[in-house]
């Protein structure tokens, strides 16, 4: 060790007292460990105060992914390294690649994620969720089914417009299961109003076993639907994935042969251009023209 170091035991004491006033719990764990490699050699004094901030800023990173994981309600996590992009062969990955590095977050852009079941909709929605995450972005992740009974509930209640606030916070909105489970009547005007209070303002990913054709059937509403999908649309990015399931890939001559031969949905079809007065009320039909 180098006569011009001083690491006597005052001196790695007064060390272990700094990192401890400093909450540096990771740094004074490696601590010891670091002086014994600076003292044999095997590191330079700069490289040991760089890897004893890297170690404490590694656990940090991850505390504040976990963190932002959990905030998110990412309760199971999927990455794209994850994703078998060989059986589906439809996806184009570079195009995956692209919403990776986030740049649809910004523009305040809808991605849409179309296909049967079990194709990999919620996998690539979780996986994009969990690079925003890592990348410092707000996300909240949900069904359609639990949005729309949180806001109903909000509304009983009389607190739907900070519910809806509440919602509009986050730089991604991840909505999964549009159309697997029906919308209780007035869920559509309450999704319409969370859609509308987030256009051009926050990013998000939609995830759907039905085309957009259906979406009035979804709904209940044909009305309502037309409206949504004019601002869901207007900057959007729309995924359709062709193929059959991933979780059944093993059992497929299982399923029966009139399942199997449905399994594609209808392609989306553009939403027709609509001049925006207003938004639908609260309770009730939307106006014709909205």
């Amino acid at each position: 060790m180098s006569a011009s170091l001083d690491l006597t035991p005052t001196t790695l004491e007064r060390i272990r007292r700094d990192l401890v006033g400093l909450k540096m719990p990771r740094a004074l764990e490696a601590l010891d460990a670091i002086v014994r490699r600076l003292e044999q050699g095997e590191i330079s004094a700069l490289e040991a105060i760089d890897t004893l901030l890297s170690e404490e800023l590694t656990l940090r990173e991850n505390s504040r992914i976990k963190t932002g994981l959990r905030m998110a309600r990412l309760a199971t996590i999927k990455t794209l390294s994850g994703f078998d992009f060989t059986f589906q062969p439809s996806l184009d990955r570079d195009r995956i690649l692209t919403l990776a590095q986030l740049g649809f977050i910004g523009r305040c852009e809808v991605v849409h994620f179309l296909g049967p079941p079990g194709t990999g909709k919620s996998h690539l929605a979780t996986a994009l969720g969990v690079e925003a995450v890592k990348a410092g972005k707000s996300v909240y992740f949900c069904t359609l089914a639990d949005l729309i009974g949180m806001l109903a509930r909000a509304e009983r209640e009389g607190c739907l417009a900070e519910r809806i606030r509440f919602f509009c916070r986050p730089a991604l909105l991840i909505v999964d299961e549009i159309g697997y489970l029906p919308v209780v009547s007035g869920g559509g005007n309450l999704f319409f109003q969370l859609v509308n209070a987030r256009y051009e303002r926050g990013a998000m990913i939609l995830t759907s076993n039905r085309g957009f054709a259906e979406w009035g059937e979804v709904f209940g509403d044909p009305v309502v639907a037309t409206a949504l999908l004019d601002r869901l649309l207007h900057h959007a990015v729309v995924i359709q994935i062709e193929g059959s399931s991933y979780r059944l890939r093993q059992h497929a001559e299982l399923m029966p042969e009139h399942v199997r031969s449905k399994a594609l949905i209808t392609p989306p079809e553009p939403a027709p251009v609509l001049r925006r007065r207003g938004r639908p009320p609260k309770n009730g039909p939307m106006p014709l023209g909205t």
